[in-house]
């Protein structure tokens, strides 16, 4: 057994608890063994119910912003539009020339873990006080050398004036680096800025999550954003920070004019409409046909999925592989729904005949040390 698939073997036994068919988070087995990442599919079979209804709007914000995305994805994007206009049966795909090509999932079994992101809205002061005093920074000038996130809590980087406000904990510029970006509003002046990605300290990412799982601070059946954001409203500031600490990856901000919310292909994104995934598997721009898990409000499965378009647009240091991160919008709403994302769906990557993206079961050669 390669090392991939002893990884695959083990991602997916932490992730579906050890059952043999569970179906708590919206898990299916229609399809029997998908040994590959992708997998040709000739026909896809869905009876979920179907909406399109954004794909338009953020494929014609790929073409506007991107021409060399353009270039290689709009001849797909027209007739998926055209498709999803005239029949949205999956089953009629291949009649717009369209190919397709499941992803086997963790579990070699089509289950393809949908985590939410979304854009915080973080309340920063521009000068210190007793209330705001956890700073923000913009990227030093360090390259392997950068600190760790305990260096920079311990102070590696103060008086270089790299500070771009100060926030009343830790936790909130946490989360706005777990998402990438966020929008920021500093209450002093009443101004509204959006914090764009500017680099991270190139120190390996872990998860907060899982820690408090593996301390058995919060059970993995109830582990979500607003779950860790409790813990950390119940616990004093010396155990928060020791809790993040434990991921030594810290990302670095840069101010611009509130905008779009952008991804990695620098698209703005679209609510329920763009991804994040494995730029490995899925270049920027790539449409995807995905069987989106339905919540309830309270987090748990609606018992149904949601047939839609979505496009990769983004990345993230925790999206690889089998695993997809759906974009929810802006602001504290978006975040508690964003956060109650750990549900599985099905998924196929799609291109078209004759064009870049024909043939989507394949992968390019890995790179060799």
């Amino acid at each position: 057994m390669n090392l991939y698939k002893l990884l695959a073997l083990l991602f997916s036994a932490f992730l579906l608890g050890g059952c043999v068919n569970p179906t708590d988070r919206a898990q299916q087995y229609a399809d029997g063994v998908l040994p590959e990442i992708l997998n040709k599919t000739d026909h896809i079979r869905s009876n979920s119910p179907r909406d399109f209804s954004e794909f338009n709007r953020q494929s014609a914000l790929v073409a506007e912003k991107s021409p060399s995305l353009s270039k290689i994805y709009q001849p797909l994007y027209v007739q998926l539009r055209e498709w999803a206009e005239k029949s949205g049966d999956p089953q009629a795909l291949s009649q717009y020339g369209i190919q397709s090509a499941q992803l086997g999932g963790a579990d070699q079994r089509g289950n393809v873990l949908f985590t939410g992101y979304f854009s915080p809205v973080v309340e920063l002061r521009h000068t210190a006080n007793r209330r705001f005093r956890f700073p923000v920074y913009q990227k030093p000038d360090c390259t392997d050398d950068c600190p760790t996130r305990a260096e920079i809590y311990a102070g590696a980087l103060e008086g270089q004036g790299l500070e771009l406000g100060y926030a009343a904990n830790r936790i909130d510029p946490f989360i706005m680096e777990v998402q990438g970006s966020g929008f920021v509003h500093f209450g002093d002046d009443d101004s509204l800025e959006y914090f764009a990605y500017a680099g991270k300290n190139k120190k390996a990412y872990v998860s907060i999550g899982k820690v408090l799982i593996d301390r058995k601070e919060i059970p993995k059946e109830k582990m979500s954003l607003k779950a860790i954001k409790q813990w950390v409203m119940t616990h004093p500031e010396n155990e928060v920070r020791e809790l993040l600490e434990q991921n030594p990856s810290y990302v670095f901000f840069a101010p611009k004019a509130a905008a779009p919310v952008t991804g990695t292909a620098g698209i703005p994104l679209i609510p329920m409409a763009s991804v994040a995934g494995d730029k490995r598997i899925f270049p920027m721009g790539t449409p995807i046909l995905a069987e989106v898990p339905l919540l309830n409000a309270d987090g748990s499965w609606s018992g149904t999925h949601e047939l839609k378009l979505l496009i990769v647009l983004d990345t993230g240091g925790a999206v690889k592989d089998n695993h997809l991160d759906l974009y929810h919008g802006m602001g504290a709403r978006a975040g508690t729904a964003a956060g109650h994302y750990r549900h599985f769906g099905r998924v196929w990557k799609l291109g078209l005949i004759g064009t870049a993206t024909q043939a989507p079961w394949a992968l390019p050669p890995e790179k060799t040390e």
